[in-house]
């Protein structure tokens, strides 16, 4: 039994960080293409996850029903950000010249309040979870649409922007520790509000 859970867990965990890999793909393409091209470019990460059936953080934040399967949801987060950061890193090294457009949008993204943060997050974590339902149901224009309206609209994705954190100069980092980690908390917790946004409307968990 003990074996089995690992298993799973194992299984888990890996489908997580493919996922984070998966969004950091389309972060390089948007960070080398850029406008609304690049925008749907991005889209395609979030293809290869619902194809795969891998695991993502805003892709499964709409659809949890009780504590455990938030205690999942976590364990998924954590492994986007280990995807992320593997990729991060890699692009540290074959791709430095993406480190100031990063730079600059983590800047602009910490001069945001923390209001600011949780809107801009909510925006885009409502797009996920429709886009999503729709993807489930073997419709994917909403995908391929949603994904470039919440990067145009200015909304934030938080696990392409653990990405992006990834790709910033460790010193970078360490001077800006406190408040990277007091905004991330809140985009992922914008996040998590957008993707159930309809539910809370409407006081309906099975929405």
């Amino acid at each position: 039994m003990k074996e089995k859970y690992t298993e799973i867990y194992r299984d888990f965990l890996i489908d997580s960080i493919l996922g984070g890999i998966c969004i950091s793909i389309s972060g390089i393409v948007f960070l080398n293409v850029g406008g609304v091209i690049g925008s749907v470019l991005f889209a395609f990460g979030l293809l290869a996850i619902i194809h795969y059936r891998w695991c993502l953080y805003t892709g499964g934040a709409g659809f949890i029903f009780d504590f455990k399967q938030f205690m999942w949801l976590l364990f998924v987060l954590f492994g986007n950000v280990i995807g992320c950061f593997l990729v991060g890193s890699a692009v540290k090294y074959t791709e430095p010249f993406l480190i100031e457009k990063v730079t600059s949008i983590i800047n602009n993204r910490l001069m945001l309040e923390p209001l600011q943060c949780i809107l801009l997050s909510i925006g885009c974590g409502f797009i996920m979870t429709t886009a999503v339902k729709f993807a489930r149901e073997n419709k994917f224009l909403p995908l391929l649409f949603g994904v470039p309206v919440f990067i145009q609209s200015g909304f934030i994705h938080s696990i392409a922007d653990a990405f992006y954190i990834s790709v910033l100069p460790f010193s970078y980092i360490n001077e800006h520790f406190n408040d990277l980690m007091v905004y991330y908390s809140l985009i992922v917790l914008g996040n998590f509000i957008g993707c159930n946004l309809v539910r809370i409307l409407k006081f309906d968990r099975t929405v």
